[in-house]
C-alpha cells in the first residue's frame, strides 16, 4: 500500500505520460470504450490513475448534461425526446487537462520538504488541500450538480451551460488556427468533434470533489497511503501507516475552511451522523474509483435524465461489482439497485436483492451505522405499493439514526426523514384509505388494519425522538407532529389495541428513579410540616412565658404572637372535628353493612320491594326485532315465556346460531353506535378474531410518554402534539462563530443523492 517517497524529479515527471494500453482506447466514441478504459485501469497491476478517470468521467458527463439543449416543449416530455448522442473524446483533450493538473500540483508542492518518512504527513495533506482550495471560486456555498470531477476543476464553469459551442483547448486551437479570427470561424463551423472550454479563473468543485482532488494530487506526488474516507454526506482523507491518521480537507455546508488539516476525532465525530460515529467507508484505490462512478449525476433537468450517462454509470458499477470492489460500499450498491429498477439488466441480480446486499454490507462492515441502505429499500417498496414493507424499512432506518445525536450539519438526512414523515407516509395512508373506499371487501387486509404497520410507525417516530435526545438542536416541531397525529388517527382503535407497547429497561429504571424522587420530595414536605409545628410550639412557649412575666419580649409583640397561636389552634380544631365526623360516618356505614351480613337469614322471605324489583329485571327493555331493523324500540313482553326467553338467549349468545345476527355479545351491543352497526358488525370483528397481537419496544422519552394516549379509543390530538413538540429533551449549547469562518454567496443547490418519486 505504501511507496518510498524519496524519488527523483525525473521519475515523477514520467507519470505524466500515458501508457500504450491507455492510449489505444482513444478516441472514446461509445459507452463500451469508456468501460474498456476503466477495465484496463482496474485490472492493471499498478494503481488506477484517479486523475485520468476523473477527467474522462467529467468530460462525458459535461457534454451529456450541462451542454445538452432541451427546448421548453421537450423538457416537459422527460428524457424520451432526448436523442442518444455520445460524445467523441480525443486523447489530446484528456492529456492536456491531465498535464495541467499535474503541473499545477507539482509546481506548488516541493516534495523535498517532506522527506521525513515514507508516509504522507499532515503538513503535506494540508498543503495539497490549500492548493486546491485557493483556486476555487467563492461564488457559491453549497454543492451543485456536475461539480464532482477534475473536469469541473480544470475548466471555467461559468460558461459551461452555453449549449451552442465551446472553446477548443488552447494548445490544440493554436495548432489548427493561426489567429483568433481563424479560431472563431473554426468554432462557428463546428468542425471540431469535441470542443471543450479552457480554464481561466473561478474553478468549481463540490465537497466530494475537493476531497477526491486532494487524493488524486497526492497520488501524482507519489504518496499511495492517502485515501478517501466517506460517510453518507461527507468526505475526508486518511493517511499514514494503516490509515491511522485522519484530516479534514474540504468543507460541509458553509465554508469552514479553518477545519482543513484538523483530525476527525473527539467530540466532532462522536455520535455524529456526518462522520458515522467512527464507521466511514475507508477506501482503497478501487473503492475510490467506485466513489467516482457512484457520484455520476445523469440529470439534465428536473424532469429529464441522460440515458447514455445512466447506462454508462450502470455498466461501470457492474464492472466494479464483478471485481468485488463494492462489497464494502453500501451507497454504491444502493445506487446500482436504483439503476436496475429503472433499466433491469438481464441475468443480473434484482433490485431488491441489491438493496438487501447493501444492508448486509452496512451490518457486516460498519456495525449497522449506515442509514441510506434502509431508505433505498423503503423507497423501492413504496414505489411498488408494498406499503407494509416500506414502513418496516423506514422504521429500521430510524433505528439506525437513534444511535446519533442530531446536529445542524445533518441537513441531508433530516430532509430525508422529513420527506418520509410528511410526504411519503401521509400519501401512503391516503392511497390505502381510498382503496378501502373503492373496495370495502378488501379493507380489512390493508395496512391500516394491520397492528404490525402501526408498530412500525411507532418505531419510526421513536427513533427520531431518540435522535433528538441529548442533541443541541431539536428535531420534531409542529410540522412533524400534525402529520403524525393525522396518520395515527387513520388506524382504528381496535388495530391500535392489538399493539403491546413496552418500555425499554433503561427507560423503566429512569421512570422508577423519577418516582423515587417524587416520594423523597413528599417526605421532605412532611419534614417541613413537622418543623412548622415545632415553630408553633415554640411560639406557644414564648407566649406562656410572657404571660408569666419571665421574658423581656414586648407586650405588643407577645399579643401578636398570641393571636397567631389562637388562629392556628382554631383551624386545627376545626379540621380535627371534620375528620372525626367523617371517620364516625364511615364507621356507621361499615357497622350497618356488617349487621346486614350477620343478621341475614336464608329462610326468611325477602322484602316485597326487593321481590318486585327482581321480577321486573326479567322484562325486555329493548326489542330484539328493532335491533334487527324492524319493530318498535321497546317491548313489554315478559321474558318468562319460553319463546321470549329463548330469543334473548339466542340474541345475546356468544356462539353462532345460524341467525342473521351471529356472534353478538353484550359488549358489542354496548359499543355499537347505531342499530346498523349491530347488523353489519363494527368492521373490526374479523380483526379481533384473526389478527395477532404484536409488540413494540419504545426507548425515547417522548414516545414512552405517549404510551397511554396512543392506545385510547379517541385520540387526544392536542396532548400528543404537545408531547412531541416539547423541547425539554435537548441540551441547548451556544456556540460562537469563529473569526476565520467565511461564507460563500448563496446560489442554488442540488441534493447529493437525488430522490425519485
Amino acid at each position: 500500500m505504501t511507496q518510498r517517497r524519496g524519488r527523483s524529479a525525473h521519475h515523477s515527471i514520467k507519470m505524466a505520460g500515458f501508457r500504450d494500453d491507455q492510449k489505444c482506447t482513444f478516441p472514446l466514441q461509445s459507452i463500451q470504450d469508456v468501460v474498456k478504459l476503466f477495465r484496463i485501469e482496474l485490472e492493471r497491476g499498478d494503481e488506477p490513475n484517479l486523475a485520468l478517470l476523473s477527467i474522462v468521467v467529467g468530460s462525458v458527463e459535461n457534454l451529456l448534461t450541462c451542454n445538452r439543449y432541451l427546448s421548453p416543449r421537450n423538457e416537459t416530455e422527460s428524457e424520451q425526446n432526448v436523442k442518444p448522442n455520445f460524445p467523441i473524446l480525443e486523447l489530446s483533450t484528456v492529456e492536456a487537462l491531465y498535464c495541467k493538473f499535474e503541473s499545477q500540483i507539482k509546481g506548488c508542492v516541493d516534495v523535498t520538504q517532506y522527506r521525513g518518512n515514507s508516509y504522507a504527513s499532515r503538513e503535506l495533506v494540508k498543503k495539497t488541500s490549500d492548493i486546491i482550495w485557493s483556486s476555487l471560486t467563492r461564488s457559491y456555498c453549497k454543492d451543485r450538480a456536475h461539480l464532482q470531477t477534475l473536469y469541473s476543476y480544470l475548466t471555467a464553469s461559468d460558461l459551461q451551460h452555453d449549449c451552442s459551442w465551446l472553446l477548443k483547448l488552447e494548445r490544440v486551437a493554436t495548432q489548427k488556427a493561426g489567429s483568433k479570427k481563424d479560431l472563431l470561424s473554426e468554432r462557428e463551423r463546428g468542425s471540431w468533434r469535441y470542443p471543450i472550454l479552457m480554464a481561466t479563473q473561478g474553478n468549481k468543485l463540490d465537497c466530494f470533489g475537493v476531497a477526491f482532488a486532494v487524493v488524486a494530487a497526492c497520488q501524482i506526488l507519489g504518496y499511495s497511503d492517502v485515501h478517501l474516507a466517506l460517510s453518507e454526506d461527507h468526505a475526508w482523507v486518511i493517511f499514514g501507516k494503516d490509515g491511522e491518521e485522519t484530516a479534514e480537507v474540504t468543507w460541509h455546508g458553509k465554508g469552514n475552511e479553518d477545519k482543513r488539516g484538523q483530525p476527525v476525532c473527539g467530540p466532532t465525530a462522536q455520535k455524529s451522523w456526518l462522520y458515522l460515529n467512527g464507521h466511514p467507508v475507508k477506501c482503497n484505490r478501487h473503492t475510490e474509483v467506485a466513489a467516482l462512478v457512484s457520484g455520476i449525476n445523469p440529470s439534465i433537468s428536473a424532469t429529464a435524465d441522460s440515458k447514455e450517462l445512466a447506462t454508462l454509470q450502470q455498466k461501470l458499477l457492474w464492472l466494479l461489482y464483478d471485481q468485488g470492489d463494492l462489497k464494502n460500499y453500501p451507497m454504491a450498491i444502493g445506487n446500482l439497485g436504483d439503476l436496475e429498477e429503472i433499466n433491469p439488466t438481464p441475468g443480473r441480480s434484482s433490485p431488491i436483492d441489491l438493496f438487501h446486499q447493501a444492508i448486509f454490507a452496512a451490518q457486516t462492515h460498519y456495525a449497522n451505522h449506515h442509514v441510506y441502505p434502509y431508505t433505498y429499500l423503503g423507497g423501492f417498496f413504496y414505489r411498488n405499493g408494498q406499503y407494509k414493507d416500506a414502513l418496516e424499512a423506514w422504521a429500521n432506518a430510524a433505528d439506525v439514526i437513534r444511535k446519533y445525536n442530531y446536529g445542524r450539519e445533518d441537513e441531508e438526512i433530516y430532509k430525508e426523514f422529513l420527506e418520509i414523515a410528511n410526504d411519503l407516509i401521509p400519501h401512503l395512508v391516503k392511497v390505502v384509505s381510498n382503496q378501502a373506499i373503492e373496495a370495502p371487501e378488501k379493507a380489512e387486509s390493508n395496512c391500516l388494519h394491520d397492528p404490525q404497520c402501526f408498530a412500525h410507525l411507532l418505531r419510526f417516530y421513536d427513533g427520531l425522538c431518540a435522535w433528538e435526545e441529548e442533541s443541541s438542536t431539536p428535531v420534531l416541531h409542529i410540522g412533524w407532529a400534525r402529520p403524525l397525529v393525522a396518520t395515527i388517527s387513520k388506524f382504528p382503535a381496535k388495530t391500535r389495541s392489538h399493539v403491546d407497547i413496552k418500555i425499554s429497561e433503561e427507560k423503566e429504571e429512569k421512570v422508577d428513579d423519577e418516582k423515587n424522587g417524587s416520594v423523597n420530595r413528599r417526605h421532605s414536605h412532611g419534614r417541613r410540616d413537622s418543623l412548622q409545628k415545632n415553630d408553633v410550639k415554640n411560639e406557644e412557649d414564648i407566649v406562656k412565658t410572657k404571660v408569666n412575666g419571665s421574658t423581656n419580649v414586648s407586650d405588643k409583640k407577645a399579643g401578636k404572637m398570641k393571636k397567631k397561636l389562637l388562629k392556628k389552634i382554631s383551624a386545627d380544631a376545626e379540621a380535627e372535628s371534620v375528620h372525626q365526623a367523617k371517620t364516625q360516618g364511615d364507621g356507621q356505614d361499615t357497622e350497618f353493612l356488617h349487621s346486614l351480613v350477620t343478621n341475614y337469614d336464608p329462610s326468611e322471605a325477602p322484602h316485597p320491594n326487593i321481590a318486585a324489583l327482581a321480577a321486573a329485571c326479567s322484562d325486555n327493555i329493548l326489542n330484539p326485532d328493532y335491533l334487527l331493523g324492524s319493530g318498535e324500540p321497546f317491548s313489554s313482553r315478559s321474558s318468562s315465556s319460553p319463546s321470549s326467553s329463548g330469543d334473548c338467549r339466542d340474541l345475546l349468545s356468544s356462539q353462532s346460531n345460524g341467525a342473521p345476527f351471529p356472534g353478538l355479545t353484550v359488549e358489542a351491543m354496548l359499543k355499537a353506535d347505531s342499530p346498523a352497526l349491530l347488523t353489519h358488525g363494527d368492521g373490526n370483528d374479523e380483526l379481533g378474531s384473526t389478527a395477532e397481537h404484536t409488540s413494540v419496544t419504545l426507548s425515547s422519552q417522548k414516545m414512552t410518554g405517549l404510551k397511554e394516549l396512543l392506545l385510547t379509543e379517541k385520540l387526544n390530538t392536542s396532548a400528543i402534539q404537545l408531547q412531541l413538540t416539547a423541547q425539554s429533551q435537548v441540551q441547548i449549547v451556544k456556540r460562537g462563530r469563529h473569526s476565520s469562518e467565511f461564507d460563500f454567496v448563496t446560489t442554488g443547490r442540488t441534493t447529493k443523492r437525488s430522490r425519485r418519486e
